[in-house]
């Protein structure tokens, strides 16, 4: 059985990219959607992940096409919120007839988007990005997916750290939604079971421009757990903690590593600052992908691109083994490519994923971010690792054992 999640506003756009193929019959080939924050909260994560999704297009349409012709992507902006996603499902569902969606990001984003359009219209999502508890719980009949572990785990691994540290305590503030109640949820539980302290552990709403209050709050801790979006309240809380001189110790989930979080801040002030986002084990699926990203100019470790890498490739496969752009068998194919027995399928492989489908071989796509056995609920299992603010920027340190 299964639940709902997150929270919603906003308008969308939408615009569609085909790459480069073959001249082909216009009634062959497949349309995917991608839904994401292309505004809002986490505007700046959004393009490296969307750009994970673009190559394998690019990938597909030089390696033969999908179904005799080519893929294509249509994107919309689903602003991290459940109303601006629900309003996005419905352009590219019912008015592009996408076979399926890559996305939404945010948890609530996806929630809104499925439930808007996507439930009614039988299609399938992954999410590269949704990573809040609330999704393995939503009812969604056998079609929302996600490449990403959920943050139970990422909370876990969290306490594991902080507690390898010797943190013995900490004030946590997570921005009131699925993805930050759900991750402070896990946190809190693994951290205290751990024989932490959890000092404080205060909700704040997003949009604010100040956030003093919730910090005076929080100042039981020198150590500031902050669970948000780096576009958003994210920085706004970071920023204003940093000028209070109230802690000493900061620590962001994966909505924190972005670009744009250390904005207005003082690199200084935050060297050492502690985050964790998903990551992927070493072996020849993550080699793979990080080399075609890098020659295709993207940044491979960007956070959640291998993930929207592997959203776009597993739901192409999935297309390619339905055999047509029919809606309906889309997940037991999904589900087929994606899982042991079958020959292993690399990033980039489509051609031999393509001729092994055609010979009625079974495949196992082995992803840029790790295996994708998804479970009865459409999640994954994962690895987290801990990344670390030096000289101004976020450092992979590895995996969080």
């Amino acid at each position: 059985m299964q639940n709902f999640k997150k929270t919603l506003t906003m308008a969308v756009a939408a615009t569609t990219l085909v790459v480069a193929a073959p001249a082909i019959a216009q009634d062959t080939g497949a349309k995917i959607g991608f839904i994401g924050g292309f505004t809002g909260p986490i505007e700046s994560l959004t393009p490296p992940i969307f750009a994970g999704a673009e190559l394998v297009v690019k990938q597909v349409n030089e390696q033969g096409g999908i179904l005799g012709g080519e893929l294509s992507i249509i994107s919309a902006d689903g602003a991290c919120d459940a109303t601006a996603a629900a309003a996005a499902a419905d352009r590219v569902i019912n008015t592009e007839n996408v076979v399926g969606v890559v996305g939404a990001l945010c948890t609530g984003e996806t929630i809104g988007a499925f439930n808007g359009s996507g439930l009614s219209g039988n299609v399938v999502f992954i999410s590269p990005a949704s990573s809040a508890p609330a999704l393995t719980t939503l009812e969604d009949n056998d079609l929302v997916f996600r490449t990403t572990p959920s943050d139970a785990l990422q909370g876990v691994k969290m306490a594991d750290l902080l507690i390898s540290k010797g943190v013995q305590d900490i004030a946590i503030t997570y921005v009131n939604n699925d993805y930050g109640k759900g991750f402070a949820d896990a946190l809190t539980a693994a951290y205290t079971a751990a024989g932490g302290t959890v000092a404080a552990n205060l909700a704040h709403e997003e949009g604010k421009a100040d956030y003093r209050a919730e910090l005076g709050n929080l100042v039981a801790s020198q150590n500031l757990v902050v669970l948000a979006y780096a576009n958003a309240s994210g920085n706004t809380i970071l920023r204003q903690a940093v000028e209070s001189g109230n802690f000493t110790l900061y620590v962001g989930g994966d909505g924190m590593v972005g670009d744009d979080l250390l904005t207005g801040i003082d690199a200084a002030s935050v060297e050492g600052m502690i985050a964790t986002r998903a990551g992927a084990p070493a072996g020849d699926a993550t080699t793979t992908y990080t080399d075609l990203a890098t020659k295709a100019g993207i940044a491979a470790d960007a956070t959640y691109a291998p993930q929207a890498y592997d959203a776009a490739f597993l739901l192409a496969l999935a297309i390619e083994k339905n055999g047509s752009t029919d809606r309906e068998g889309l997940t037991g194919a999904l589900r087929e490519v994606a899982s042991a027995p079958g020959e292993k399928v690399l990033p980039g492989e489509w051609e031999k994923a393509k001729a092994l489908i055609a010979a009625g071989t079974d495949i196992d796509y082995e992803g840029a971010g790790g295996p994708l056995d998804f479970d009865e609920a459409g999640d994954v299992d994962g690895i987290i690792v801990e990344l670390a603010v030096e000289g101004g920027s976020f450092v992979d340190k590895g995996v969080i054992e």
